[in-house]
């Protein structure tokens, strides 16, 4: 399914061929359009842009509606830097506390508040109905499995098993 890579004299860089430049600008064009409307959407509904949502969600879904702020950096592919920024802001909405680790002095936790679940709860409709309109109303149930294949393969070999990868939440 890979295509083989092809071949260019040592030291010299491998070109995008004509087909992989448009390709490649058309997905810059849909992820970066896309990503600007879901904020719009998002700040025009909650008051909050879209990474902020998608910790909510991560929240929400958790058990306890918790988190080590360790693993929702991993799973919103964030440094840890960002998400503390984020979940600062997400405090002073009221949306989000921090709770200190009891078994690690320097864990702490990121928890949901009540008011945070209701304006996900509020919010998600609009939410859904934007992704929806923007992306999968626009592919076949065929478009809709390629997709999903292709992101599952891009993210995972952006995401390397390896102990001392450079990946965002391990900075």
């Amino acid at each position: 399914m890979n295509r083989a890579p092809a071949s260019a004299p040592a030291g010299e860089p491998r070109w995008l061929t004509s087909e992989e430049q448009h390709v490649w600008r058309s997905y810059i064009e849909a992820s970066t359009l896309l990503e600007d409307h879901l904020d719009r959407q998002l700040q025009r509904d909650a008051g909050m842009p879209h990474i902020y949502y998608g910790l909510l969600v991560r929240l929400a879904e958790s058990s306890r509606r918790r988190l080590r702020m360790t693993e929702l950096a991993k799973l919103a592919k964030i440094t840890r830097s960002r998400l503390s920024h984020a979940v600062a802001r997400l405090e002073k909405q009221g949306w989000v506390r921090r709770e200190d680790c009891s078994s690690d002095k320097r864990g702490q936790f990121a928890v949901l508040t009540e008011e945070g679940f209701e304006v996900l709860r509020q919010t998600a409709p609009g939410h859904v109905d934007a992704v929806r309109q923007a992306v999968f109303d626009r592919l076949s149930a065929e478009q809709l499995k390629s997709l999903g294949e292709i992101m599952r393969i891009v993210a995972e070999g952006l995401q390397p098993n390896e102990a001392g990868a450079d990946l965002p939440w391990r900075r």
